[in-house]
């Protein structure tokens, strides 16, 4: 009885519906957090590489 347990839990896919917490998730397409955190990546990579390439520049004049 165990083991029927735990393969319930193991492999949702023998499930007959998808109930709540089973592993079985419906996307269809990006989620606006999705997009959120690529834009807030993308605005800190720029971010950093323009002030590394200040602070190269204040040594280069140096």
């Amino acid at each position: 009885m165990r083991a029927l347990a735990f393969l319930s839990f193991a492999l949702p896919g023998l499930a007959e519906a998808a109930a709540p917490h089973s592993g079985q998730i419906v996307r269809n397409g990006f989620a606006l957090s999705d997009v959120a955190l690529f834009v807030f990546a993308a605005i800190g990579v720029w971010l950093a590489q323009r002030s590394m390439r200040r602070r190269a520049g204040k040594r280069a004049k140096d």
